[in-house]
């Protein structure tokens, strides 16, 4: 079997101080930077197979924002767009690289002066000169996340903590040797909200830039966060809330006890080993439920007419929208296509998905296959939660 190569770069894309930051409200705008905004790409060749995975430290991209990148990576470098996983570790404390109603306007300057450029020269610099590793990997628990979908008294769902709801405690830790035993890069994965610095105007990677700080220089090796199935989850804060006070405290605070969990779970690895890389991607089918009855979609409407940020904002126009397919005569669609790529190292499998996947899926997933499957919320696109039905029962 031929060696395992990869090959690292990173390049730093911090907005410009003043740009609007994405993830709470559209009118919070950044007034310093606490840590540096990162792209850091991974690039793995093995024979005629090869792969990408990027760890890039905004809230969430735009579809079109990974068609760019995709088409341009594809055709300068020649990686299958289904051999990529680009991947937005879900900073609430980064730039608007989305843009919705709600939260405000993607940041176009911003996106092609430097989120594009940056990204791409990242991949183009890993490419260069890929180098043969081994791999490691061993796991453990942290909590520094918690669900955060609270069920208030009066039976009403806020984003709070709920210590009875499902949660994934598992963090990994992948780190790639090489042959004179010194580490070239470390993968964590883990799920949690980055919100620990809520509506704060310092730009952050937030707590999970301080785990990977802090393994990174324990190691040597280029540390790069991708987060799992984070939907319904948030850092456990001592508040009692998964969104801090508007300050760095709670960033430090966490991403100091992840880190610890990190390099807990790091020392655990004792083999390196060769492994065989997998990548492959292909198009899934989501079945849709039918659409809300005109009447429905009126009546939900007149509840949040008046509301432009944050999720109330984008339910008025989710319903705005309904009014329109059904006052235009759209025809109900009745499934959704969205594009999946699986990048596997021996029986561990990276796997991709556009969503904000709810923890019960993620550990569904993994209990249903014969490998160590690592879901990947919001990679290679956008398309807000997915979440279990009992989920959607509770409001």
């Amino acid at each position: 079997m031929e060696q395992l190569h990869l090959g690292i770069a990173r390049g730093i894309i911090t907005p410009k101080i003043g740009s609007q930051l994405y993830g709470y409200r559209p009118d919070l705008f950044s007034t310093s930077v606490a840590d540096d905004l990162t792209a850091t790409a991974l690039y793995f060749r093995q024979a005629d197979r090869q792969a990408l995975m990027m760890s890039i430290t905004v809230c969430e991209i735009h579809n079109d924002l990974i068609a760019t990148l995709l088409d341009s990576i594809e055709r300068e470098l020649g990686i299958p767009r289904n051999c990529c996983q680009l991947h937005a570790t879900h900073t609430h404390s980064g730039p608007n690289t989305l843009g919705s109603f709600g939260w405000g306007d993607i940041d176009r300057e911003y996106c092609d002066t430097i989120f594009i450029p940056k990204v791409l020269s990242a991949a183009r610099e890993a490419v260069k000169d890929p180098q043969p590793v081994r791999v490691g990997t061993a796991c453990g628990d942290s909590f520094v996340g918690i669900n955060r979908d609270e069920l208030k008294s009066d039976n009403k769902i806020i984003l709070g903590q709920n210590p009875w709801g499902c949660f994934d405690p598992k963090m990994t830790v992948i780190s790639f040797q090489k042959e004179d035993g010194t580490i070239a890069a470390n993968i964590i994965h883990y799920a949690a909200h980055g919100t620990c610095a809520g509506a704060c105007t310092e730009i952050s990677r937030d707590w999970s830039g301080v785990m990977t700080d802090a393994l990174e220089k324990k190691t040597g090796g280029i540390t790069a966060f991708f987060n799992g199935p984070e939907g319904d989850v948030g850092p456990r804060l001592p508040s009692g809330n998964t969104a801090g006070r508007g300050n760095m405290q709670y960033v430090y605070e966490m991403g100091h006890l992840a880190a610890r969990d990190a390099l807990e779970i790091y020392r655990k690895i004792y083999d390196y080993h060769d492994v065989t890389l997998t990548a492959g991607g292909n198009s899934v089918r989501i079945p849709l439920q039918a659409r809300p009855s005109e009447a429905l979609a009126r009546q939900e409407l007149e509840k949040y007419k008046d509301q432009t940020v944050n999720w109330d904002g984008h339910l008025r126009h989710y319903y705005e929208r309904v009014l329109a397919d059904w006052e235009n005569g759209v025809p109900e669609a009745a499934d959704y296509t969205i594009s999946q790529t699986v990048i596997g190292f021996g029986s561990l499998v990276f796997a991709s998905f556009p969503y904000e996947l709810y923890s019960q899926i993620g550990m569904r997933l993994n209990n249903a296959f014969n490998a160590e499957i690592l879901s990947l919320s919001l990679t290679n696109g956008d398309e807000t939660y997915f979440v279990p039905e009992d989920a959607i029962c509770r409001g």
